[in-house]
């Protein structure tokens, strides 16, 4: 009885926490939209380059110093009270650390990507770096214990002064400081806000013990942020020096807008999933059931709206970001496939990190990077951005393959019941996309047009999609109910 009890509690807060996730994701997917739209048309592609190579400078210097607290923090099934203290004065030194390196490797940065007016905003960005590591370690409990609504507030509260300060910069200033001063002022507001709406107060306090046993899980978190921080940035770094500050911001923008959907939808899964299987970790059948569900809901929200941004991409970028950015399309189309496979792998990911085997998606990364660094200049060198786009995808699909192989072995499921919740999604988007197909036919160019059959299609996909997983699959995950017994 009491075992019941504690699974409604948690499905509770599972769906509560979905609800508060997907509100604080829509809202950034709007205030992205907003900011994106209106900068794109006020700045020039070679702001944004300017401002990537900033962003992956301290990306660079941030992922080789990744302590993977939070995450042990969370993964951990005992009271943590006495971790934070430690976590988070090395939290702080590493923040000073971090500003310190920023500032001094930044000339250096400026000449690797021949980019001068680069030092500058790399050393503000290291500020904006400091000022993030004070953050109040207490908030780590809003993802621990499920309480997304408070996260709900202190996300948002950045995004939206992020839009405000960023907006208002680029009408004074029409360059690359609208982006930087975005950034700065949503930092400040979520540290602040931070100290307000989580009643623990952090003391400095160094504890070796508990500083190793956090780093014992963290060790692993550590190595595959750094391996996918390469596979995630590595590309940018090589179109940013071979290719110049114009060909990056027309690739990272490409990137941003292609992976909306992995995005949006793996921040949704990954903030509710992993701390989901972190308290189920020691009933496996209980989690693996649980993660055909988050996996089912994924693929839902990923595959339709990747398919639109496929079909419509030609049609909709001079529309949202101007004419000039045109040449971002055949990358943008070949990046929604990679950003599909992302969001697949993010979802199988959280599983081996909720069980404390983070080391399996480590290795899984490690051949992901080496075959993306073999094809990676050959693919450049020949088609530009657009053959960098193609240096991501494969290997990319490359690990979806490893990641389901691993989860058939340490589950001891079968891979055809692992891929079985790709098949309603997957009737979903393709009815979806042949009704788009058919308004590109008939109505070209038509804005209304498209709204239109979108909305139709959507409709007609949802309903034939119901109709058969009621009459053929009764529910689909019926089929995994053994996995319970």
């Amino acid at each position: 009885m009491h075992q019941n009890h504690q699974e409604t509690s948690l499905s509770k807060k599972v769906m509560k926490g979905g609800l508060w996730i997907f509100s604080s994701r829509g809202i950034h997917q709007i205030v992205f939209l907003i900011k994106i739209s209106v900068l794109a048309h006020l700045l020039e592609p070679r702001d944004f380059g300017i401002m990537g190579i900033a962003m992956l400078t301290m990306a660079t210097i941030n992922t080789f110093t990744q302590t993977g607290f939070h995450h042990a923090i969370i993964q951990k099934k005992d009271e943590v009270k006495d971790y934070l203290n430690p976590a988070w004065t090395i939290l702080i030194i590493r923040g000073f650390l971090l500003f310190i390196m920023l500032y001094l490797l930044a000339p250096h940065a400026s000449r690797f990507f021949q980019e001068p007016n680069a030092t500058l905003i790399i050393q503000v960005i290291g500020l904006s770096t400091l000022l993030n590591a004070f953050t109040n370690i207490g908030v780590v409990y809003f993802q621990k214990d499920l309480e997304f609504n408070k996260r709900f507030v202190f996300q948002t509260a950045g995004r939206l002064t992020e839009l405000a300060v960023s907006l208002a910069a680029a009408f004074i200033f029409k360059n690359v400081w609208a982006l930087v001063l975005g950034d700065f002022a949503a930092n400040l507001v979520r540290v602040v806000l931070s100290y307000f709406i989580h009643p623990y107060r952090p003391k400095l306090q160094l504890d070796i013990q508990k500083t190793k046993e956090l780093f014992r899980f963290g060790k692993w978190v550590l190595g595959s942020t750094v391996l996918f921080f390469f596979l995630g940035q590595g590309d940018d770094f090589f179109v940013g020096k071979l290719l110049g500050a114009t060909a990056l911001g027309f690739y990272q923008m490409a990137y941003k807008i292609s992976n909306i959907p992995a995005t949006e939808v793996s921040e949704v899964i990954s903030n509710i999933s992993f701390p989901t299987y972190s308290k189920l970790q020691e009933k496996r059948n209980e989690l693996m059931f649980a993660y055909f569900r988050f996996l089912r809901v994924t693929l839902f929200l990923a595959l339709p709206v990747t398919g639109l941004i496929i079909l419509l991409a030609g049609d909709l970028t001079p529309v949202l970001l101007g004419e000039k950015w045109l040449p971002i399309v055949p990358a943008l189309q070949i990046l929604c496939f990679y950003g599909l496979t992302r969001t697949w792998n993010t979802a199988s990911n959280q599983v081996f990190l909720g069980i404390g085997k983070p080391k399996i998606t480590t290795f899984g990364a490690v051949f992901q990077l080496g075959l993306m660094v073999i094809l990676i200049y050959p693919f450049t060198a020949m088609w530009g951005i657009v053959g960098t786009s193609g240096a991501v995808v494969i290997p990319s699909m490359f690990y979806l393959v490893y990641v389901n192989v691993q989860l058939s072995r340490t589950f001891r499921v079968k891979i055809k019941q692992l891929v079985e919740p790709l098949v309603l999604p997957g009737v979903f988007a393709l009815i979806l996309c042949g009704i788009i197909i058919l308004q590109q036919v008939l109505w070209k160019g038509s804005l209304i047009g498209m709204a239109l059959f979108t909305l139709l299609g959507i409709l007609i996909s949802f309903s034939v999609t119901y109709f058969i997983d009621k009459v053929f699959y009764a529910d689909l995950l019926a089929r995994f109910k053994g996995l319970r017994d």
